[in-house]
């Protein structure tokens, strides 16, 4: 199992608006994975899992540790054991998830956040290549 996160000392920040290109390359292990993008992990302006015993990709958020309605888009273009290439962007009204075959998933930034503090990456997965621009 994998884990990736990232929360920088108080004053920094991981990502800026308005565009925040995350090029995630890794190959999947178990049945789902998830990318956390937020100020903290109690507050998450976008919570991006692919759930593949659901064959669904699941979209939230989370304010004070309480999840908020969930975005299911049923467009799973990966499987277990493939290698993905992810690319998120945070718009200054929503986040956009380009998947590995084009289609795009599209969730509101419903915190109006403009900067990301935390993320994390957790499941199943060995990340072969990490880029922020």
């Amino acid at each position: 199992m994998g884990e990736l996160s990232a929360e920088p000392c108080v004053g920094s920040q991981v990502f800026q608006d308005p565009v925040l290109p995350v090029w995630l390359t890794f190959l999947l292990f178990s049945h789902s994975f998830s990318i956390n993008l937020g100020c903290r992990s109690s507050d998450l302006a976008f919570h991006f899992n692919p759930r593949f015993n659901e064959s669904v990709i699941v979209c939230n958020s989370k304010c004070s540790n309480a999840w908020q309605a969930e975005h299911r888009d049923d467009h799973l273009c990966f499987s277990r054991g493939s290698s993905v290439k992810i690319v998120i962007e945070m718009l200054e009204d929503k986040f956009q998830v380009k998947l590995p075959d084009g289609h795009e998933v599209e969730f509101p930034n419903r915190h109006c956040y403009s900067k990301i503090d935390y993320m994390s990456v957790k499941g199943g997965f060995k990340v072969t290549s990490f880029k922020l621009d």
